[in-house]
């Protein structure tokens, strides 16, 4: 049973955390580990674009094993315990989906879910409802005294692709963003000559300056994506394979080493790795 397994997993984590258990895993902090914590979120994604459930059913593993590593030393610490986190969950779940719960839900969440849309909904106005309570129950946690600003809600902590865009979508809701995404590609346009014009003067050149007009365009592309209702970072990780895919195809049928090669050779060599996936499709 499920509940028997998750109790066994718990038990594991905290003898290896106890005096006696694993040196490695005694002396890991919440610093230490989160770098873990993104990488097997990574390869949870990688395992699902492959569409290799096996490797999915392990990956979801390691995922988990981050979860229990994390709140055994809260529980360590007296913080919370991993009961508490799935109580919180399982209160969450039920108070944000008042469409399903009825009754329960609305007592969870007291005056949050009313006026609420519930009966015959659609995806559309569950995501609605959910983001609805999820702004209601943040505010509820605002103290009177404290003035909390939009941007604040989203995570510093974020990727900085996911950061952006959720800066660019709160910022939208206020009014202020570009009226159609002709306004983004003129912008995008603007970023560009700006870094050039700041690379046009070598003898003056600025490294920070021009990582900074950088970030303009990175972040001008992903509002454009986001109007565009493109996900940046799945966007990204296509785009990463194809090169991979492209330029694995190009070491393949050069006989030469590719770094002994004329740009106009690679450049043939690219191209023809385009063509060739054109025509397997």
């Amino acid at each position: 049973m499920p509940t028997q397994q998750f109790a066994e997993a718990v038990a594991i984590m905290a003898r290896l955390r106890a005096p006696g258990g694993c040196p490695w895993d005694r002396e890991q902090t919440f610093d230490s580990i989160r770098k873990y914590t993104l990488e097997e979120t990574y390869e949870v994604f990688d395992a699902i674009e492959r569409r290799d459930w096996a490797d999915l059913r392990e990956e979801l593993g390691d995922l988990l094993l981050q979860v229990l590593f994390y709140s055994e030393m809260a529980a360590e610490a007296g913080d919370f315990t991993i009961s508490d986190v799935i109580e919180g969950l399982n209160r969450k779940l039920i108070r944000r989906h008042p469409h399903v719960f009825g009754d329960e839900a609305a007592a969870a969440a007291g005056n949050v879910a009313q006026g609420l849309e519930t009966n015959g909904i659609d995806a559309i106005q569950v995501l609605r409802n959910w983001e609805q309570i999820k702004q209601l129950e943040k505010n509820a946690q605002v103290k009177d005294e404290e003035v909390a600003g939009r941007l604040d809600a989203v995570p510093r902590a974020l990727p900085a692709l996911a950061e952006a865009t959720k800066l660019g979508s709160k910022a939208a809701k206020a009014g202020f963003d570009w009226p159609d995404v002709r306004g983004l590609f003129d912008k995008l346009q603007e970023e560009i000559g700006e870094l050039e014009a700041e690379l046009a003067e070598p003898e003056k050149h600025n490294a920070s300056a021009v990582a900074s007009e950088v970030g303009d365009l990175l972040f001008t592309a992903v509002n454009l994506a986001r109007h565009l209702h493109v996900d940046p970072e799945f966007a990204l990780r296509e785009t990463n394979a194809k090169f991979r895919r492209r330029f694995a195809a190009m070491e393949a049928a050069s006989v030469t080493p590719l770094e002994q090669l004329a740009p106009e050779a690679l450049e043939n060599l690219w191209n023809g790795a385009k063509e060739q996936e054109r025509s397997a499709k």
